[in-house]
């Protein structure tokens, strides 16, 4: 049978990032034998073990991990080749993965999606929405929209600006605790709730500026969460004070729900990046797709 070489090529390098055939499949929208399948029958055309197979985990062999190197550039040769093309017609086609936090999507992609789609007919989104810091190449995403400091990576980061940051309670946990004025007023008697990314990992702690000089409470957190959705929910059913962009709390804020506190101790802004697997040559349907989550940010988010 003749094997599809750019499928089978395609294949492998998936099944390579995403470290199995199972992960690579869904990435792909296609079966786990189809891929085995491909992967096997690439091994038969080239007469070399490419993966070590265990019931675990898939490794590269010495050749496999050759063929990784050549097959990405050669994908994105040929990727870039129909990006020309693409741009000659004047139309995108295509799918491209996304990740980005909840409140994110939901505020500000999703509502603007359907006219960036109806311009573009031709593109397919998939839209991953999640708290965790996932890794674009081993989950075949595109593009990721990071808050926060971002951590050493072989990720291309474009920096898009910074979100600021309040510190809230809720009506009810005021008038309960009183209205903080100073810093060292939350260590008599107030309740912190904190946001962390992995429970148990980190200890956090209750930041706020004084000047220019960024500085830190140990307090003790009467709740912590690892999702920004709780995090919120947390302080609107009085449980306590949180340090939040004041993009996700405005209608809040507006609604009189929650109410900003310590307004001359606000904690340091956060970045926002976009970041993206280091890639020769980023296909045009990638390029135009970040363009535009960029500008939606920057015009929505970032003050």
């Amino acid at each position: 049978m003749p094997i599809d070489r750019v499928a089978a090529l395609s294949a492998f390098v998936r099944v390579a990032e995403a470290g199995g055939f199972t992960r690579a499949a869904e990435q792909l929208g296609v079966s786990r034998a189809r891929v085995s399948r491909q992967i096997a029958q690439l091994e038969d055309h080239l007469g070399v073990r490419l993966l070590h197979r265990t019931t675990r985990q898939v490794r590269l062999t010495e050749d496999g991990r050759l063929l990784l190197d050549r097959s990405r550039d050669w994908l994105d040769d040929l990727d870039d080749i129909e990006s020309r093309f693409d741009r000659a017609r004047g139309a995108l086609s295509g799918r491209v993965r996304v990740d980005m936090n909840h409140a994110m999507a939901r505020d500000l992609v999703i509502p603007r999606l359907p006219a960036f789609l109806e311009a573009h007919p031709g593109l397919s989104i998939e839209l991953s929405t999640s708290d965790d810091r996932i890794d674009p190449v081993r989950d075949g995403l595109d593009c990721v929209v990071r808050v926060g400091t971002l951590a050493d990576s072989q990720l291309i980061a474009r920096p898009l600006g910074q979100l600021p940051v309040v510190n809230c309670a809720s009506p009810a946990y005021l008038a309960r605790c009183g209205t903080p004025r100073r810093p060292a007023d939350l260590c008599a008697g107030h309740a912190v709730i904190y946001y962390v990314p992995h429970l148990g990992n980190t200890v956090p702690r209750w930041e706020y500026r004084d000047g220019d000089t960024a500085r830190f409470l140990d307090l003790p957190g009467v709740v912590t969460v690892n999702g920004t959705m709780a995090y919120t929910e947390a302080c609107l059913a009085g449980l306590g004070l949180i340090q939040v962009p004041r993009v996700g709390v405005q209608r809040y804020l507006a609604e009189g729900r929650l109410i900003e506190v310590l307004t001359d101790y606000r904690p340091e802004p956060l970045p926002v990046s976009l970041l993206y697997p280091h890639r020769r040559n980023l296909s045009r349907r990638v390029q135009v797709v970040m363009d535009w989550l960029g500008e939606q940010i920057q015009s929505y988010y970032l003050v």
